[in-house]
């Protein structure tokens, strides 16, 4: 791999770390030619594993040699990719590179499945996770704008078992530098789709889609008519779509009146609810590690 030492940031071959926006890394109208930022060796390495396509690298000279092992895996996959080297004063004008743990990647952003044929195992080509069979026990995250809970979200998806997450039109992008980070890399190693194009696909098309593949729906969210989590009725359905709803106001009330469920965690001390990440981890054990 080409190693290209760079004195300044201003470098237009450093565009897709610098200056480009999210909107334009993610290039809505030609998604095939978008970018996304892959951010610390972990989060690199399972995007690699993942099948996820290098463009370029991006660190300081003190990271060049303990890179070796990344740098040779990124080499294997795309050999002309370069590696950029900057200054330590160069780099720290970069906003939160400081918080990075010494590298930085752009990668190929993938063309997203199709939601439905997600679901029924049938997506067997490309980057990402897939699955061999229909799933059974999935998130759908809707509206959530905090990165921080998305990578979140996924981490515990990863870890308890849940088949699959659909992130709604108006949720936040998985693959922003910082959910990817917060997620450790796992949101390259559990399968995930947008659930319709535009805002007004949800709820009405997206919970119809869920009833169709026969998914019973369960909108987390604080109602008189609520069920407790353990729920025998909730817990001994055969597909389950577990609705999670944005920081603060939560799930929009057209989304919960259309849920076959509304679900609350049972809480003490007064206290009414958690914070989406904690909720969803509370969720993904007690309705897919406890199955």
């Amino acid at each position: 791999m080409p190693v290209v030492r760079i004195d300044s940031l201003g470098d237009s071959r450093l565009d897709v770390f610098a200056r480009l926006t999210e909107a334009q890394l993610r290039n809505k109208l030609e998604p095939e030619k978008g970018v996304f930022i892959a951010e610390s060796f972990k989060v690199i390495d399972r995007a690699l594993t993942a099948g996820y396509e290098p463009l370029s690298l991006l660190m300081e000279e003190k990271w060049l040699e303990a890179s070796d092992s990344i740098l040779a895996r990124v080499g294997e996959r795309s050999p002309e990719a370069p590696v950029f080297v900057l200054p330590s004063q160069e780099i720290q004008k970069l906003t939160g590179f400081q918080l990075t743990r010494g590298i930085l990647c752009a990668m190929r952003r993938p063309v997203l499945p199709d939601a439905k044929d997600l679901l029924l195992g049938r997506v067997t080509e490309g980057p990402g996770a897939h699955l061999d069979r229909p799933a059974q026990r999935i998130a759908v995250l809707e509206g959530i704008v905090d990165h921080t809970n998305v990578g979140a979200l996924f981490r515990s998806a990863a870890a308890l078992g849940v088949d699959a997450v659909l992130v709604t039109p108006t949720c936040c992008d998985p693959l922003y530098r910082r959910s990817a980070r917060v997620s450790m890399g796992t949101v390259f190693q559990v399968p995930w789709t947008r659930i319709g194009a535009t805002a007004a696909d949800w709820p009405d098309a997206g919970i119809g889609l869920l009833r169709e593949l026969g998914f019973k729906t369960a909108a987390m969210a604080l109602s008189d008519d609520s069920v407790p989590l353990a729920d025998p009725a909730l817990n001994a359905e055969d597909k389950v779509a577990i609705i999670l709803g944005t920081e603060g106001d939560g799930l929009a009330d057209r989304t919960i009146a259309q849920c076959d469920y509304t679900v609350r965690i049972p809480m003490k001390h007064g206290v009414d609810s958690l914070n989406v990440a904690a909720a969803s981890a509370v969720a993904f054990y007690q309705l897919c590690q406890l199955r």
